[in-house]
């Protein structure tokens, strides 16, 4: 499970960029909960993952996972614990690598690791089993660099290692989003296929409605650093992307009504 509770961040402070990112966020998820994150550029979808992730210290608030305290936990100490795919597929892996080393690092998350001489034949054999189900051919080309890998191959072996030791916490940023449709929906079933199979607890950041009222059993929509939508159960299951498409342009047209004019129109209807 993972609780985060009344977070705030606030970049640049006391200049004249500053920008209130996360505003008093709190959210429980619960265990092999699958949440998709919506909201427009700058509305903090991202920086709630980084936040989650440990990229930056957050200002206030607690970030718990599975009943620990991992606020003050450095990234690197975090990701013993979460997985996560980032939007550009040559992110998360070793470019000068091979394949075999890649996924032999990935297998070792949360472990002691050692020097050896190579990789031994029986570990080669178990990564061959590993990326046979992707039909991609990789299984015979374990020595290649995975940075001569096309986008679509390298993002669906980021997928696999990044839940290759079953992580508490999964999360996706936009994972598809630089791929082409038909790569990015190999990829979608791919993360639905070891979602569903390990039933890990799951954030993914999308800036596709047709993947959030497809996916999960949560929708989240964020905007301006706030959470301005939660659905979940049976209300998430009868959204569309209609309906998404109509909540947007009301967020949009809220903003485009000065907050002054706003208060004197509330004054004189209530």
């Amino acid at each position: 499970m993972l609780k985060i509770d009344n977070i705030q961040k606030t970049f640049n402070v006391g200049t004249v960029n500053e920008v209130k990112a996360l505003e008093n966020i709190s959210i429980e998820v619960e265990e092999s909960s699958w949440v998709c994150v919506l909201g427009t550029n700058g509305s903090g979808k991202s920086t709630i993952l980084n936040a989650i992730a440990g990229s930056f210290p957050i200002d206030e608030g607690t970030i718990t996972l599975n009943g620990v305290d991992i606020t003050k936990w450095s990234e690197n100490n975090r990701a013993k614990y979460i997985g996560r795919v980032f939007q550009n597929p040559f992110s998360g892996t070793a470019p000068g690598m091979s394949i075999q080393e890649n996924l032999a690092l990935a297998l070792k998350r949360g472990k002691r690791r050692g020097l050896g001489w190579g990789l031994p034949s029986s570990l080669i054999a178990d990564l061959k089993k590993i990326v046979a189900p992707l039909n991609m051919g990789l299984e015979e080309r374990l020595d290649s660099p995975i940075g001569k890998l096309s986008g679509g191959q390298r993002q669906a072996l980021t997928v696999l290692m990044a839940t290759a030791v079953k992580p508490q916490l999964l999360l996706l940023d936009e994972h598809t989003a630089a791929l082409d449709p038909k790569t990015a929906a190999k990829v979608i079933e791919l993360t639905q296929q070891i979602v569903n199979r390990d039933k890990l607890t799951t954030l993914m950041v999308t800036h596709s409605m047709q993947q959030a009222v497809s996916l999960g059993d949560r929708i989240i929509m964020m905007h301006h650093g706030k959470v301005a939508y939660d659905f979940k159960g049976e209300e998430k299951k009868r959204l569309k992307v209609n309906d998404l498409l109509s909540l947007f342009d009301e967020i949009r047209r809220k903003d485009m009504i000065d907050p002054a004019v706003a208060k004197l129109l509330q004054e004189y209807y209530v």
